[in-house]
């Protein structure tokens, strides 16, 4: 244990000047706090009117579980919809959400067979209930459950890849309960973006001289398999391995650690990330065929302002195809923000960035109560 005698006299002096002494300290820990408590107590809610609650609720017939956080009640109320399927976003959020605390009270939701709701129920119970629909509605649920718990009317909606699949029928059906809707990685025609996020991934390969992520990718051709869906899904993980190397898990760089952040975060643990990894594996199982099919090309009627966050880099999902739908969509006010240092976690990418436009183009959109 360090005493006074291993203070260095930069450290003394500021405090005889505030006329402390080293007695009026507190006593050092007995032991190294981990990083995870660390940041756990550094980003505390404090204030009065301030939430801070993470817990298991009731939705669908099963236990799910919603975190959500803010340092003013009064302020909108924004719900994330995480991509996927099964990524559940909680894990990293610490990392980029702490300023939009400032502003929206954030919920985070993990969904039906994913992270934390994955380990509440059997994953052989929750399997045969997981359909598109079964998600949509329980989407409806954590809505009504959120704008009847923390008083809101209306609520902002943000969604991200998978989500913004969900997000898109969401607030098509229910326009009344939104105020806004954030679409970040906006998905689409997916056979076209598969078709496209593979073209540009073997084509970023050959001109790197890749030879192993060459004889990857031709090995899985044609990708996505029009005709065997079950081989596209068998293949994913290849593909993705080499999209994501490419991508660099955004773009900063085909090392970059975003992806290990969870490591340091308050609100998961090892064994959380277990079931994370879990829930992902299942959702894929469930999903990718159906996922594989959907087209929202024609879905570009709002009743509600729109606002897409895109990367421009981004392969996961297609910024060619957003670039060309974004002008056929009918909305009461409607913007297009592109991430130019960005590809697909435009949310950890340029966290400043999404906190400014969060702020000026989304913010504005919410009408209070």
């Amino acid at each position: 244990m360090r005493t006074s005698k291993d203070l260095p006299k930069r450290a003394v002096l500021p405090l005889l000047g505030l006329g402390l002494s080293l007695a009026t300290l507190p006593a050092a820990a007995e032991e190294t706090p981990t990083p995870q408590a660390v940041m756990r107590e550094a980003r505390r809610t404090v204030l009065s009117d301030g939430i801070e609650k993470a817990e298991a609720v009731r939705i669908g017939g099963i236990d799910q579980w919603i975190s959500v956080r803010g340092r003013h009640k009064d302020n909108p109320l924004l719900l994330f919809l995480h991509g996927g399927p099964g990524y559940t976003a909680l894990p990293a959020a610490y990392f980029y959400q702490g300023e939009w605390e400032e502003y929206f009270t954030v919920a985070h939701w993990d969904q039906r067979g994913a992270g934390k709701t994955y380990a509440l129920t059997p994953a052989d119970k929750v399997k045969p209930t997981m359909t598109v629909d079964r998600m949509v509605a329980d989407a409806e649920e954590v809505v009504a459950y959120l704008r009847k718990t923390y008083g809101k009317k209306r609520i902002v909606l943000v969604g991200h890849s998978w989500g913004t699949l969900l997000g898109v029928r969401l607030v098509q059906k229910h326009p009344e309960w939104f105020d806004a809707y954030v679409g970040i990685g906006q998905g689409l025609d997916v056979p076209r973006n598969e078709v496209l996020g593979y073209e540009a991934t073997l084509a970023a390969a050959k001109a790197d001289g890749n030879k192993k992520a060459i004889a990857d990718l031709e090995s899985i051709a044609p990708f996505p398999d029009p005709k065997d869906p079950a081989r596209t899904l068998a293949n994913l993980h290849k593909e993705r391995r080499w999209l994501s190397y490419y991508e660099g898990h955004g773009w900063r760089a085909p090392d970059w650690h975003g992806a290990q952040v969870w490591r340091y975060s308050p609100d998961v643990t090892d064994k959380d990330m277990d079931a994370r990894d879990a829930g992902l594996d299942l959702s894929l199982e469930v999903f990718w065929g159906p996922i594989s099919q959907m087209n929202l090309t024609k879905a570009h009627r709002f009743a509600v302002p729109v606002v897409f966050f895109h990367g421009r880099h981004d392969r996961t999902v297609s910024a060619q195809l957003l670039e060309a739908w974004f002008p056929t969509v009918q909305a009461p006010s409607k913007k297009l923000v592109w991430f130019e240092d960005s590809a697909h976690m435009v949310h950890e990418e340029e966290p400043g960035k999404v906190l400014v436009h969060l702020v000026n183009d989304v913010l504005p959109l919410t009408r209070g109560k």
